[in-house]
C-alpha cells in the first residue's frame, strides 16, 4: 500500500493550493482519512480528517479555509486550501487507516509535499 500526495508549491498570500493523496496498493477499504502538516522546528500537527462516511473535522486554525473531500471510488483525498497565510507554509502529510485484502489493518503516511506561502 502506498499513499501519494501532490499539489504542493509556492502561493502568494491569500492565494490557493489544492492537494491531492492518492492510495494504491491491494486496499480493501479505507476508514479515516487526514492531513497532517509539519513546519520547520514545530511538531506536526492534525490540518483536518474526514471519515470513510465523509464526516469531516478541521484545526481551528484553518477552519473557514480548507475543505477536505474523498473520493472512495478513486481512493484518493483532498485538500481544497483558500485564503493561505505564510503560517500555512509547512510540509503537507497525507494519512489512512487502511485494511488490506489479507485482512491487515494499518496507518499509513504519504511521504509529504511542501507548500509554502511568501510573497
Amino acid at each position: 500500500v502506498q499513499l501519494v500526495e501532490s499539489g504542493g508549491g509556492l502561493v502568494q498570500p491569500g492565494g490557493s493550493l489544492r492537494l491531492s493523496c492518492a492510495a494504491s496498493g491491494s486496499i480493501l477499504r479505507i476508514n479515516n482519512m487526514g492531513w497532517f502538516r509539519q513546519a520547520p522546528g514545530k511538531q506536526r500537527e492534525l490540518v483536518a480528517f474526514i471519515t470513510s462516511r465523509g464526516r469531516t473535522n478541521y484545526a481551528d486554525s484553518v477552519k473557514g479555509r480548507f475543505t477536505i473531500s474523498r473520493d472512495n471510488a478513486k481512493n484518493t483525498m483532498y485538500l481544497q486550501m483558500n485564503s493561505l497565510k505564510p503560517e500555512d507554509t509547512a510540509v503537507y502529510y497525507c494519512n489512512a487507516g487502511i485494511i488490506t485484502f489479507a485482512d491487515d489493518a494499518d496507518d499509513y503516511w504519504g511521504q509529504g509535499t511542501q507548500v509554502t506561502v511568501s510573497s
